[in-house]
Order: structure tokens, then sequence, then C-alpha cells
């Protein structure tokens, strides 16, 4: 394996780092994980430290390359690539924090996959997340669904997770934790399960649920407040415009009733602070084991 594909402008010193990515496109169902990602680098007030090679990963007829003006004269063009940030403060509990943002490639995945595994083994990276959202039959009216799962059985067992049954057509998340399990790397995903009524509304819902799943298990701190407001609106102007429809909030009472006769008993679920516990036990025990 090798990292030419990468571009680093500096390389970051971080302890116990965890790598997170959320990609636009197929994984991104109302730009719920793009949005958690861009929150987190907001949040932290993460550095660009290094970038893709367009050139290698993208069909630009697909994902065409944008101009804009800079001061309203000139004209230069913005290429689609994938971004690395790291960040470090009191607020990632002390952890070093790397975020791998952009468009979900369309060309030699495993390439990719392969230049982020080999960046994360040289960074010493102990835990890759994954952040996605995908359209299903819920109501917006209601608390989002996330599940975490992973592919390592020891990180499922540990954590209690739980490994993925899906079967069916992949992402680049899909194939990043394939090749992150075939190398050793622990990693998890979380999915966000926003209204296939709702595919094109940014969901800020979905984003927040996203985030609040991420800092229970790794006890860090993100700042919110901007997506709890947001929030507030999606919620106020999506229940304002399915009430004008009489079928579509026939059909969204329909998904109220069937959420709500199959919700579960939240005392049944393990707490965030018990996941916080069972995950840095088992990546203690990790460490022990690569010693």
């Amino acid at each position: 394996m090798d990292n030419t594909h990468i571009t680093l402008e500096w390389r970051p010193e971080l302890e116990r780092p965890v790598l997170v990515a959320g990609f636009t496109g197929w994984n991104d169902a109302a730009e719920a994980s793009s949005v958690a990602v861009g929150a987190l680098s907001d949040s932290w007030e993460a550095k660009q430290f290094g970038s893709f090679d367009p050139e290698e990963f993208f069909d630009f007829q697909a994902t065409r390359p944008q101009v804009r003006l800079v001061d309203g004269v000139t004209r230069t063009i913005d290429w689609p690539e994938n971004m690395l940030s790291a960040a470090t403060s009191d607020e990632t509990g002390g952890r070093g924090m790397i975020l791998l943002s952009g468009p979900e490639p369309n060309f030699r995945w495993r390439s990719f996959c392969d230049s982020v595994v080999t960046l994360a083994r040289e960074l010493e990276v102990e835990l890759v997340v994954t952040m996605g959202a995908l359209l299903a039959d819920v109501p917006h009216s209601r608390p989002v669904m996330v599940s975490a799962n992973a592919q390592d059985p020891a990180l499922v067992e540990g954590l209690d997770l739980a490994a993925s049954r899906y079967e069916g057509p992949t992402g680049i998340t899909g194939v990043l934790h394939g090749l992150c399990a075939e190398q050793g790397l622990p990693s998890v995903s979380f999915w966000a399960s926003v209204p296939h009524y709702l595919p094109s509304v940014p969901s800020a819902p979905a984003a927040l649920s996203l985030l609040e799943s991420f800092s229970n298990l790794l006890r860090v701190k993100v700042d919110t407040s901007q997506l709890e407001h947001s929030a507030e609106s999606y919620q106020e102007q999506v229940s304002a415009a399915v009430s004008q429809d009489s079928d579509l909030a026939g059909y969204v009472q329909m998904l109220e009733e069937r959420f709500d006769s199959q919700a579960g008993d939240p005392r049944d679920l393990p707490t965030g602070d018990d996941l916080a516990e069972e995950l840095e036990d088992f990546l203690r025990d990790q460490r022990r084991e690569e010693e």
C-alpha cells in the first residue's frame, strides 16, 4: 500500500487519534453526514493538512468543478476534492481528531481506501468512524434513529453494536470499513434514517443525532447550538408543509403510528457513558496486544 495519492501540507502530531469520515453523495441522504462532519470541523476549528489528488478519483463530467469569481473580477476553478483536517483541543477529550470530507469518489475506490488506511496507520489512528444517512420509511416528527455497526467481531461484542446484515449496493464507506476489517483497524459506522419523502431537504435533526451518537461514544464535546436551532426550524417548516397536503399528512400519520408501535424501551439500550467506557477498554486492550 502507499499514500502517493495524498498531498500533505504538514503532518499532524496527534495523541490517540480517531479518523472521522463523511462523504457527500450516495452515502449522504438529506446531507446529514456531511453537515455533521462540517459541524465537527467548525466546533473544533480543524485545520486542513492534506488532500487527495482529484485527477485520480473523479469523473469531472459527473462531479463538475465549479467556477467562481474572486473580488468580482478574477475567475478561479474549484476542483472536487477530499480534504483532510486535524483538530485537538480540550473539547476532543485529549484525543486527536482527523476529519475526512468531500464527495464520494467516482473511480478507484480500493486505491482511495488503501490510501486512507495507510495514512491512518502512519498517524497511529486507533479508530475509524464513518457517518452516513439513508432514506427510510420514517416520519420527520419522531426522533431520528441512528444505527451503529462494525465488522470487527471483537468491537461488535465489546461495544454491544450490531454486525451489519445489509446486502446490496454499497458506497465508499462500505469499502472503507471492509478494508479496515482486513487490516485489523477498528471501525464503527453510524447511519441516520431520514424520511424518504424529504430526500432533498437538508436534515439538521439527522445531523444532530449523528453527532450525539458520536459524542456519546467517544466522550467528546461538540458545539451543536447552531444545529439545534436549525433542527427546530426544520421541524416547524416541514410540519407546516405536510399539513397543507392531506394525502401526505395521512401518510405521515401512518408512519407515526407504526413508529410508535415499534418503539422499544429506552431502558434496554446502553447509555452513552457505558459505550464510552467499553470503547476505552477495547482500545486499551488493542494497544496492549500490539505492544
